[in-house]
């Protein structure tokens, strides 16, 4: 997205003009499941030129028998990335926002600090926990007062198994994006997009809802006040604060839920057109002006889940990148080391496979040998097994093509949307053969959008949160967003060409 040249240090090039009282600068936060992206947003006169900072690898690890993040190592990573930002705007920065993936959260101690590294939504503890939720409280009553989808990595079910494993549920929590904008300076906030996916958020009132709270033996005063994206929730201090550029730093919630922030990205118009957030998870939907809590949508385990402006994104988790990632690092702990480019090629050549499999099968949602773990799936079906390692690339693709096929259908029956497009954002966004697959199994025109539009969303939300575009009900106007990611957008380059800056 380098819309403006630079030298070879980053650093816009001596003569070029940056004017912060006019056009501000800004830093982005991504935190993936894989991957965490740091960008720096700065103007040469009105055009923008967002560079990514720093990437680095994100992963959950083992731990004493459960699958946790190193939270230290997220926030250390985020902080160096940011003094990389500083030295490179001496202009100074206007302000933060911090996205990442939903459902997540950290257990805080009395001064602020994280009890333990957080769980990570893939730990099977949950799925114990969920049935004895169901049993205090039914699945269709949540989603009736949600309007969420059931899914064992729910926030709410994670909660509740803290307290089936001896925490107190009186200690206060916070979501992972939230909880880093905290650590540099900002109040301890619930963003009501990151809030709506806990499955906790009552749909009419947006606000928590104390019926569900009580059945899963939750306290609602451990849960953070909710706001809207496009909150000041403070400065920046600390050691960072010591920095020039840091010394009137706002922190903004942005959408704190990456896939609304990858939403908000999208400039598009109109009621015919669908998304696909595409990466470890795909997320495919539309956006709504209010919520769908028919019976077909309870039926079809979609989920409203809070957008900008007040707009819901109805959508469903189908499972995505996590596939082939998985099967990828098997392969190689077998000695077959394959790269996207080789494996997606080989992918090209072959003929679609004769049959596809559930990719959405809750067994593929856990770590393992995946595989091993297809396999078994086909096995059942009575399927034969995949040998050739790109023959198994290529089932997971088709799989993955068919199953967006069913839901948009389903999406566009329980609408009434007619539907002719499909934006596909987000690093899967970049996988052409997938794209290909994708728009014939639907019938629909596909275009492939930014594969760092959850950055660029969260930008817009920044500056229209800045522009004093803010109502009191809603946070920033959807309308006011989407101006600013088409002009944001303008004149970005392929994905590929982002250069990432060294961390020093």
């Amino acid at each position: 997205m380098n819309a403006v040249p630079q030298g070879r240090d980053g650093k816009l090039r001596q003569g070029d003009m940056v004017n912060p009282a006019r056009n501000p600068t800004l830093v982005a936060v991504d935190l993936g499941a894989e991957s965490c992206r740091i960008s720096l947003l700065r103007w040469l006169d009105d055009n923008p030129n967002i560079q990514l900072i720093h990437r680095f690898a994100n992963a959950p690890v083992r731990e004493q028998g459960t699958l946790r993040w190193d939270i230290s190592r997220i926030c250390d990573g985020v902080e160096e990335s940011l003094r990389t930002c500083a030295e490179l705007a001496p202009e100074g920065i206007a302000a933060i926002g911090v996205d990442g993936w939903a459902v997540d959260y950290v257990r805080l101690d009395e001064t602020g600090h994280p009890l333990a590294n957080p769980f990570c939504y893939r730990d099977e503890r949950t799925l114990a926990s969920q049935k004895q939720v169901h049993s205090r409280i039914s699945a269709d009553r949540l989603y009736s007062l949600t309007g969420i989808q059931t899914l064992p990595l729910n926030t709410l079910y994670q909660l509740h198994a803290d307290g089936l494993q001896g925490t107190s549920q009186n200690t206060q929590w916070v979501n992972l994006p939230e909880f880093v904008m905290s650590r540099l300076g900002g109040k301890v906030v619930s963003e009501y997009t990151n809030a709506t996916h806990t499955q906790m958020v009552k749909i009419d009132s947006r606000a928590w809802c104390e019926e569900i709270f009580a059945a899963a033996g939750l306290d609602l005063k451990a849960a953070p006040p909710i706001v809207w994206p496009g909150t000041n929730v403070g400065r920046v201090a600390g050691r960072l604060a010591r920095l020039p550029a840091f010394r009137e730093t706002r922190l903004i919630a942005p959408a704190c839920h990456d896939t609304a922030s990858a939403i908000a990205g999208i400039s598009a118009q109109g009621e015919d057109w669908a998304f696909i957030s595409s990466g470890t998870w795909s997320l495919v939907g539309c956006a709504l002006s209010s919520p769908c809590l028919s019976s077909k949508a309870e039926r079809g385990n979609f989920s409203n889940e809070g957008g900008i402006g007040g707009k819901i994104n109805f959508l469903k988790n189908v499972n995505g990148m996590w596939l082939l990632h998985q099967c990828m690092q098997y392969w190689q702990s077998q000695g077959h080391t394959w790269t996207w480019d080789d494996l997606l090629n080989e992918c090209g050549r072959l003929s679609p496979p004769a049959f596809v499999f559930d990719v959405d099968d809750p067994d593929l949602l856990l770590p393992g040998n995946m595989p091993a773990r297809i396999h078994a799936q086909l096995e059942r079906a009575g399927r034969p097994p995949i040998a050739e390692e790109p023959a198994m690339a290529n089932l997971i693709l088709h799989s993955l093509a068919a199953r967006y096929a069913a839901v948009l259908r389903d999406l566009a029956n329980i609408t009434g949307r007619c539907l002719k497009r499909i934006c596909v954002v987000g690093g899967g966004s970049r996988n052409s053969l997938l794209n290909r697959l994708t728009e014939k199994s639907t019938g629909l025109e596909v275009a492939a959008g930014l594969s760092e539009s959850a950055t660029v969303g969260n930008l817009a939300i920044q500056l229209a949160a800045l522009g004093g575009d803010y109502r009191r009900n809603v946070g920033v106007s959807a309308a006011a967003v989407a101006e600013w990611a088409g002009r944001l957008a303008v004149g970005a380059s392929a994905p590929a060409q982002i250069e990432s800056l060294p961390v020093r």
